[in-house]
């Protein structure tokens, strides 16, 4: 009997230890900050084309260098030109993948619709670098990753409705990354959603219209102090065709721009 009552309390004794092990957490390591090519990628050939190539689907362009030489739709510097003079015309609901824009070219990229551009890099951007004309408030258009250099004026000029939105891009040399259109025939409010994206040497980051309901989100800024933190976002007074809009300011001290100056990185 002594051994069997024992050979209870050695159990009891054994299930009390276990009890009071603690159970390991596994920790996650912080995600680190991505990083940006902030050089041109090599092409793999280059195409020089007569007119703006349309696409309805999908083209992937396995990083041929693609631009207008030649033709009407060469660069004309800061001359107002049109959809004739892009390199693509994507329809609505078309997507554009793995292309270096050359900077033989007047206009880039214009979308007709909602579009997907996937990392396409602008060698130097001549007027606008992509133009989107997406006619509905629920449209969406993605330009997730490449970059552009050398815009005089605008990299992303919103003439159309709905929202564009701009991730793991590199800007530099730049007037605006994006511009929602502030003197276009329709006053629409447009939204922008800009994550992920390193400013370099520019002007501005956002420019949009408060009057019309424009609102911009940016999470993921880094700059290189250029343009300055307030001036990652500024708001405008959209106005009608044939006028040229005000500058209301700049900063995330507006409410049609919703971001902290103080969670702006370096880059």
């Amino acid at each position: 009997m002594l051994k069997i009552a024992l050979l209870a309390l050695s159990l009891v004794a054994a299930q009390s230890v276990v009890a009071v092990v603690p159970t390991a957490v596994p920790t996650v390591a912080p995600r680190a900050p991505a990083a940006f090519t902030t050089r041109l990628p090599a092409s793999s050939g280059s195409v020089s084309l007569p007119t703006a190539s349309v696409i309805s689907g999908s083209f992937d362009g396995r990083m041929v260098k693609y631009d207008r030489r030649g033709s009407s739709g060469a660069c004309q510097e800061q001359d107002e030109t049109g959809e004739a003079d892009a390199v693509f015309i994507l329809q609505s609901g078309a997507s554009i993948s793995n292309v270096i824009i050359g900077k033989d070219q007047a206009e880039g990229i214009h979308c007709r619709g909602p579009c997907t551009v996937t990392n396409v890099w602008w060698e130097d951007v001549c007027e606008d670098a992509i133009t989107l004309k997406q006619t509905g408030s629920g449209d969406v258009s993605t330009i997730n990753g490449g970059g552009a250099f050398h815009a005089e004026d605008k990299i992303v000029q919103h003439n159309g409705r709905g929202t564009v939105r701009i991730s793991n891009f590199f800007a530099s040399d730049f007037g605006k990354l994006y511009r929602s259109c502030g003197n276009c025939d329709q006053s629409n409010e447009r939204h922008v959603q800009v994550t992920n994206v390193c400013l370099h040497d520019g002007s501005e980051g956002v420019g949009i219209n408060s009057n019309f309901g424009d609102t911009a989100t940016l999470s993921g800024i880094s700059t290189d102090s250029h343009p300055s933190d307030s001036s990652v976002c500024c708001t405008y007074e959209g106005v009608s065709p044939g006028n040229e809009p005000d500058k209301i300011g700049c900063g995330d001290g507006f409410s049609a721009c919703n971001y902290s100056e103080g969670s702006i990185g370096s880059c």
